[in-house]
């Protein structure tokens, strides 16, 4: 019992002597600037997730379900195009980033980014919604903004902080990027689990500005969530909005955002 209890404690003070308060964005117009407590290095969570998405992608190809449709990349690609140099207002580095935007061909209605910007949008979400520029611009938005405020980097935080014994000793004695490999819950946090109501919310309002900017029309992120809940039956949305606060209450707040970056979209149409 004793040394159980010694070995605890020294585990938590190595967990808290490793986790960093960090404040990964600038707030933006949207004023997203809650800080951050990250155990592993964006170099770590990066590298597992570049890892991870090749794998992905491998698969996708394998299985002949990745970029299809030369139309469907090419609109999926140039709106991505117009989106990133718009990271810049939330984080100066972000524009540099080894960016990659793949289709895959899939009934699902989804789309995901990986830590660093990895992205991919599935047809689903193309094809069944019969989404227009600027509800994909929405829907790329809000996942652009999951990678520009690290929430996978802090979700693998608190997942090692919650018992990866091993993981935690390793990423908190220093072990180096390439030697410690997230890439399996890089890929776990990103195609099965949720995000959590607080990341939701933040990727709202941050991609409603980054549409903004980008010249799209920031209302769309409503009407892309009404043909949703449409699409759903009135049950549960698609996965990676299942955690959001209720329909109601996501409708108010993304048309209350949405109202405060209108003139950042009528400046970027001038």
């Amino acid at each position: 019992m004793f040394g159980r209890l010694l070995l605890g404690t020294g585990l938590a003070a190595a967990v808290a002597a490793g986790c960093q308060t960090v404040e990964t964005t600038h707030g933006g117009t949207v004023g997203v600037d809650r800080q951050q407590q990250m155990l592993v290095s964006s170099e770590q969570i990066n590298a597992s997730a570049e890892k991870a998405y090749a794998e992905t992608m491998a698969e996708a190809k394998a299985k002949g379900a990745l970029n299809r449709n030369p139309a469907q990349v090419a609109r999926v690609q140039a709106i991505a195009r117009r989106l990133i140099p718009q990271t810049a207002t939330f984080r100066p580095d972000a524009p540099g980033w080894k960016w990659e935007t793949n289709v895959i061909s899939s009934g699902d209605v989804n789309a995901w980014a990986m830590p660093g910007g990895k992205m991919a949008v599935y047809t689903g979400l193309i094809e069944k919604l019969n989404a227009t520029d600027d509800e994909l611009a929405a829907v790329m938005g809000h996942e652009i903004a999951h990678a520009l405020r690290e929430h996978g980097r802090e979700r693998a935080s608190r997942a090692m902080a919650q018992g990866v014994g091993l993981s935690v000793i390793g990423a908190v004695a220093g072990v180096s990027g390439g030697a410690l490999d997230l890439s399996k819950l890089v890929l776990d946090l990103t195609l099965n689990l949720p995000n959590s109501r607080t990341h939701e919310t933040e990727a709202d309002r941050i991609g409603v500005e980054l549409a903004a900017r980008a010249g799209y029309d920031p209302r769309a992120a409503i009407a892309l969530w009404e043909k949703m809940q449409k699409q759903a039956g009135g049950g549960q949305p698609p996965q990676f909005l299942s955690t959001h606060p209720s329909h109601d209450t996501r409708i108010s707040d993304l048309r209350d955002y949405a109202a405060r970056v209108m003139p950042l979209y009528q400046s970027a149409k001038r």
